[in-house]
Formats: structure tokens, sequence, C-alpha cells
């Protein structure tokens, strides 16, 4: 359920004017790419430091598409609301799969390597506190990117992770993986037609936080898609999006 009704009236009324000036004018990005290596490996990150003082800080993880300017422009948006962001890259420098089979060998190859994908999504958090991001943060994603969110969450990642969040992402529990009492919170967006990750995918999942202790929130928004928030997709929800990304603003508010 999704909660905070008076305030998210407020918020989704911001959040409309700022979805639709970003679109309307078009994205240029306001903060850096940030080249850094994991072994032996080149990655492209992007860093934006917020505006005004800091509330803390959010890693992005990318969906299957690699780092590109929708992670770039979502990174713009949370800085203007006062957060340090940095978007973690996972396919590595220059390896950004525009057809569908490449995107599913990209993504394929770290759902058979989840302890890569783990530390590749932790040298992105490492590389975000070099980058002068404040310490206490929270892991969000979107599609590919919500999964991972979710195996850091299982992972117990690391220090100073306030929250997790899952938008439109993979909700499977990988065998021989739990959720451990003690993990942060964590928000999942769901679109109520996405038709890649079902209704009972998400009443399983929520069924493993109920047991395990875990604080959570499920934000179910009818007639959305899988990818609803993608903009200018044929997928895009406008109202799924600013809906959930309203509440989202307040989960930040309250992890951070």
């Amino acid at each position: 359920m999704t909660p905070h009704y008076p305030r998210l009236s407020t918020l989704t009324l911001f959040t409309a004017a700022t979805l639709m000036s970003a679109q309307a004018l078009g994205f240029e990005p306001r903060g850096e790419n940030v080249l850094y290596q994991v072994d032996d490996e080149r990655f492209e990150g992007y860093f934006v430091s917020a505006e005004g003082e800091s509330k803390g800080s959010v890693l992005i993880v990318h969906d299957w598409d690699g780092l590109d300017d929708y992670e770039r422009q979502r990174a713009d948006m949370l800085a203007q609301q006062g957060y340090d962001v940095f978007a973690v890259d996972l396919f590595g420098e220059g390896n950004r799969p525009q057809e569908t089979e490449a995107k599913q060998a990209a993504t394929s190859a770290l759902y058979e390597d989840r302890e890569r994908m783990r530390k590749l999504t932790l040298a992105g958090l490492e590389q975000a506190r070099e980058q002068g991001a404040a310490s206490q943060t929270v892991i969000m994603g979107y599609c590919f990117g919500g999964t991972v969110a979710l195996e850091m969450a299982r992972a117990g990642s690391a220090d100073d992770i306030a929250a997790y969040t899952s938008f439109h992402g993979g909700l499977d529990t990988p065998e021989g993986q739990s959720y451990a009492q003690g993990t942060a919170p964590i928000y999942i967006a769901h679109g109520g037609a996405d038709e890649a990750v079902s209704l009972d995918d998400v009443a399983t999942l929520a069924g493993e936080l109920e047991q395990a202790g875990i604080t959570y929130e499920v934000g179910i928004y009818s007639g959305a898609p899988h990818a609803f928030s993608v903009f200018g997709s044929d997928r895009y929800n406008e109202r799924a999006d600013q809906r959930s990304w309203s509440t989202f603003m307040v989960w930040l508010d309250e992890m951070l």
C-alpha cells in the first residue's frame, strides 16, 4: 500500500511539473561521467552532487540498456532534491547494448554470477564515496537494476545502507538466498499490468519480507506495464511514474 497521501498531493504536483519540463526542454546532464577501474576492467559511472546541503546519497543501478541518459536524468532530478547521486556501471565502459539479444546477454552474465554483480555494485558505492557522496545511502534501481538492489538487500551489502528500492524490477529470490532480520527497509514500485513480473511474485516477496520482520512498502500502480517509468517509451505510464516517484521522495525523506 502506498502511504502518506496528504503529503503526496503536494509532491505529485511538483514532480509532474519537473518531469514534464525535463522532457519538454530536453536533457543536459549537470553532473559528470566518472571513469574507474575494478581489477583490470574499466567502467564509466555518473556522479552529481546535491544542490545545497546534502541530505544523503543515492546509488542508482541501471536497467538492461546499461547506464545512459535515463539514469543520468533521474540522478539529476534527485540532486535537485538535495541528494548526492552516483549511477553505477555494471556492464563496463562502452557496453551500452541496443539490441534485445545483447541486453539479455549482458544481464544474464550477471544473473549467473551473483558474486560479480555484488562486487561491481559495491565498487560503485566505493566510487560514490570517493567522489564525496554522503555515506548514508539508499540503493535503488530500474528493471534489472531493481533486481540488483534486492540482491544487495539479501547480501547485507555494506555499512550505512539506509534502504533499498526497486522500480519495476525482478522480485524472485534465488535458490539458497533469503532476507535476514535487520535488513534495511525496502520499497517496491510495481505496475499492476506488468506481464514480466506478476502480482503473485509481489505477494510472494511481501510474504518473505513479512516473515523476516523487515520494514517494507509496496506501491502497485493500476494499468502500468513493466518499465512504466521510462520516459518516451511505449510503456511509459505518466500517472504511475508521477505517483511512484512522489512516494519515493517521501521514502527518501524518511530514510535519510
